[in-house]
């Protein structure tokens, strides 16, 4: 995943997320193993690195922070549920709703896994095809045709009521489920109390927030942001993306820092799946197998992950404790 260019502000818990080498992959992994005049490794200078792999596919590697983040496959299931979650509140009021369901081909993972475009194009295979579109071979979501709601059911839906006023004071609210249970939100369907947030909002919280110690959803993709936008400062990845920048102005690509910009900066987005981008895509695919850029900003990566885990040990164990209970709640749904 493209992560923000900047750091991203970390989410608290709440209290109690064989062949010959060519000679730049050599130099590269010579700079891989250097130190940090800070001290490698220390609590503030660049961390130690592990075994660097040789041109990877994405497919075969494996972060820290991997154990704490659904697959595509399981965030699609996780989605499955929130509907399921959804779709029963909302019939306890007498309201259907028909579940948003997902194509055939959505939440495959494909040949480069999870990480397949942490690191920009990085599959040779899928450049050639493909080129920069990252969609390519995705259907969207599939909901069956659906009469608009009614004016009760939005109401039960949302939570609130509509046509609101400019600087009218927020509905209630609640960060768990818990805590929810307390909350009047002073809104009545069929002689009903709807819920705080409504029925889109419960369904969150069942599912993600049931518990006042409830660890924020997103804490483990804070920590994976973090430590990617660390990994972008270390000096074996800033010289890395030198000599990918330099192997991508010999195939006649000048002016490109690194390869989040390609897109933007050679004007694909329009056709990122098109002759061009495929040409382009192609090129940045050899380049950063010359320069081994996915072993080594990988190899950084993980060692930032790891600093980054341990520091967070307590939470992350709890999180994963939660995630357990999501998954014991999706069997008993689905």
């Amino acid at each position: 995943m493209n992560r923000s260019s900047g750091i991203r502000p970390r989410p608290l818990r709440r209290p109690v997320r064989g062949p010959a080498l060519p000679a730049a992959v050599l130099l590269a992994l010579v700079l891989a193993g250097c130190s940090d005049p800070e001290g490698a490794g220390s609590a503030h200078g660049e961390p130690e690195l592990g075994e660097v792999p040789v041109a990877p596919a994405t497919a075969s590697l494996s972060l820290p922070l991997d154990a704490y983040t659904d697959t595509d496959a399981e965030t699609v299931r996780m989605g499955q549920v929130q509907q399921r979650l959804l779709s029963r509140c909302m019939a306890r009021y007498g309201f259907p709703y028909e579940e948003v369901r997902p194509s055939g081909s959505a939440g495959a993972q494909g040949p480069e896994g999870r990480h397949r475009v942490l690191f920009g194009a990085a599959d040779p295979e899928f450049a050639a095809a493909h080129g920069y579109d990252v969609n390519a071979g995705k259907g969207p979501p599939v909901r069956p045709p659906a009469a608009p709601l009614s004016e009760s059911a939005a109401l039960v839906m949302h939570g609130e009521r509509p046509g609101g006023q400019q600087g009218a004071a927020q509905p209630p609210d609640a960060p768990s489920e818990e805590e929810a249970a307390q909350v009047d939100s002073g809104i009545d369907v069929g002689g009903q109390k709807v819920p705080v947030g409504g029925c889109m909002r419960e369904a969150y919280r069942k599912l993600y927030a049931p518990t006042k110690d409830s660890v924020d959803l997103l804490f483990p993709f804070g920590l994976a942001s973090e430590a990617h936008e660390r990994s972008k400062g270390d000096s074996r990845v800033t010289e890395v993306l030198k000599n990918w920048s330099a192997c991508m102005e010999k195939s006649g690509y000048t002016g490109l820092k690194d390869p989040y910009e390609v897109v933007q900066k050679l004007g694909l987005e329009a056709d990122p799946g098109g002759p061009k981008a495929v040409t382009a895509a192609k090129a940045d695919v050899a380049c950063k197998r010359e320069v081994n850029l996915v072993g080594i900003w990988a190899a950084v990566e993980a060692a930032y992950q790891k600093r980054l885990v341990e520091e967070q040990a307590e939470t992350l164990a709890l999180y994963k404790k939660q995630r357990e209970a999501r998954y014991k709640l999706a069997a008993g749904l689905l």
